[in-house]
C-alpha cells in the first residue's frame, strides 16, 4: 500500500498572497528575499554565496516562487524533475493553526481574536484570572512582544517576584513564560491548560508555554515548550485517515496544533535535527497506507521572528541536505509532499508572520507544473493516494 509524507517547513513562503496587502504584508516574500540576500553576499555568517538547496530545487522550488509571486530566486534554478506549484490561503490568519488545519482540508471558519498593541494588552478579568490560576498578586509583560526580549526585560522581576511572563503577537495567542525551576514547569504547564478553555472560547487560538532557565543576562529558553491549541472545527485529514483504518504519525508540533485528533503515534524532539531522524525513521519503518504529518519549526522560532537572514539561510540548506537523502530512501508509491503553513520572511519589517502564499512540492507522483493551487487541496491529495475519502472543500491535483 502507498505511504504518504506532508513535511511542513514552517513559514518558508514564497510571496504573492492576492491579499497579502490586507495584513500589511504586500511585497513580503521569505524564500526569494532569502534568495537575493544570499546572492548579493549579505548572508554570509555560517555559510557563504547564494542559495543552495538542490533537492528541494530539483522538486520545483525555485519554479513555484516564480508561480507564485513572479520573483526571481538565485541559485534557485533548476529544470524541475518532480511535480510543483502553489498554495493559496483563505482562512483568514497567517497564523499556525490556520495554515495546518487548512493544509489538512479544514479552512478556519471563524474569525480569530487578536489582543491589542496596546499596554496593557490584556483584559482585566483575563489578567485576574490568570492571577487566580497562578495563585500570584500579578502577571509581567501584559504587551505585544517577542520571546527573548521580553524575558530579558523582566527575567529579575520574575525571579524576585514569581510573577509569571505574559505577552501576545500579531497572531491569536497568549503566551506565557516561566522559569522551570524556579518557578516550576509542571506548574507552569497546569497555568496554561487551566487558562486554555477559556482563551478558546474567546476564539484565541492558542496559550503557549515558554519555559526557561538560567539568571538574567544568561537565560535560555527550554525544549519544553507546548501549545495549548483550540481543537479544529471539524475532522481533518488525520481523522479521515484514521477513521479508514490507516496509522497516523505526528512528527514535532502536529500533535499540539491539532489537538492529538486523529494521531496515532506522536514523536517529538529538542530540535529540527531530532525530528529529523523522526522522519528518516519512519521513511524506512512506517506502514504501508500510513500518513507521517511533520513540522519543522526552526525556520520559524529561531530564524523568521528574530529577523535573522543568514541562520534562515543555514537552516535551508541543511535541511535540503537532510531532504535528499530522506526521498532517497523512500518506497515506490511513497508520495512526500514539501510544503509551509505561512510566511515569515526575515527581511521585512517586524517580528511576525507574513501573510504568503506556500510552495507545493510533490516526490513520487511524476513531474509537471500543478499550477496555483488552494490549501485545502494538499489535504484532498493525501487523502486521494492513500485511498481515503476526502471530506473537505479540497480537489486533488493528484
Amino acid at each position: 500500500m502507498a505511504r504518504a509524507f506532508l513535511i511542513v517547513m514552517d513559514s518558508v513562503g514564497c510571496g504573492g498572497a492576492p491579499d497579502a496587502a490586507d495584513f500589511g504584508d504586500a511585497g513580503s516574500n521569505t524564500l526569494a528575499h532569502i534568495a537575493r540576500e544570499c546572492a548579493d553576499g549579505r548572508a554570509d555568517t555560517g555559510r557563504s554565496g547564494p542559495l543552495r538547496m538542490p533537492n528541494l530545487d530539483a522538486l520545483g522550488l525555485g519554479a513555484a516562487v516564480q508561480l507564485a509571486s513572479g520573483a526571481d530566486t538565485p541559485g534557485l534554478a533548476a529544470q524541475p524533475s518532480g511535480r510543483w506549484g502553489a498554495a493559496t490561503e483563505v482562512s483568514r490568519g497567517k497564523d499556525t493553526p490556520s495554515g495546518h488545519w487548512e493544509l489538512a482540508g479544514v479552512p478556519v471558519p471563524w474569525d480569530w481574536t487578536y489582543f491589542p498593541d496596546t499596554t496593557p494588552a490584556f483584559p482585566a478579568d483575563l489578567v485576574a484570572l490568570v492571577c487566580q490560576l497562578a495563585g500570584t498578586d500579578g502577571i509581567l509583560g501584559n504587551c505585544h512582544a517577542s520571546g527573548v526580549p521580553i524575558i530579558e526585560r523582566h527575567i529579575a522581576e520574575h525571579l524576585r517576584t514569581g510573577w509569571p511572563i505574559c505577552y501576545t503577537s500579531a497572531d491569536s495567542v497568549f503566551q506565557i513564560a516561566a522559569h522551570e525551576e524556579a518557578f516550576g514547569l509542571d506548574r507552569l504547564l497546569k497555568l496554561c491548560q487551566d487558562l486554555a478553555p477559556t482563551l478558546h472560547a474567546m476564539k484565541v487560538g492558542r496559550v503557549i508555554a515558554r519555559p526557561f532557565t538560567g539568571t538574567p543576562g544568561n537565560f535560555k529558553r527550554t525544549p519544553n515548550r507546548h501549545d495549548y491549541a483550540i481543537a479544529p472545527p471539524a475532522p481533518t485529514l488525520l481523522d479521515w485517515v484514521q477513521k479508514a483504518g490507516h496509522a497516523t504519525h505526528a512528527i514535532g508540533k502536529i500533535g499540539d496544533i491539532f489537538s492529538m485528533r486523529g494521531i496515532g503515534a506522536l514523536h517529538k524532539g529538542k530540535s529540527d535535527v531530532d525530528l529529523f531522524d523522526h522522519l528518516d525513521r519512519l521513511g524506512r519503518a512506517a506502514e504501508p497506507g500510513s500518513l507521517t504529518f511533520a513540522n519543522f519549526v526552526e525556520f520559524d522560532s529561531l530564524y523568521g521572528h528574530p529577523r535573522d537572514v543568514a541562520g534562515y539561510a543555514r537552516a535551508l540548506e541543511w535541511f535540503d541536505t537532510r531532504a535528499g537523502a530522506f526521498l532517497a530512501a523512500l518506497r515506490p508509491g511513497d508520495l512526500a509532499i514539501f510544503t509551509a503553513d505561512h510566511g515569515n520572511d526575515p527581511t521585512w519589517r517586524g517580528t511576525e508572520h507574513t501573510r504568503e502564499r506556500v510552495p507545493v512540492l510533490c516526490a513520487g507522483v511524476g513531474n509537471g507544473s500543478l499550477g496555483t493551487c488552494a490549501f485545502v487541496d494538499v489535504g484532498a491529495s493525501v487523502a486521494a493516494h492513500l485511498g481515503v475519502p476526502s471530506h473537505g472543500p479540497g480537489v486533488s491535483f493528484l
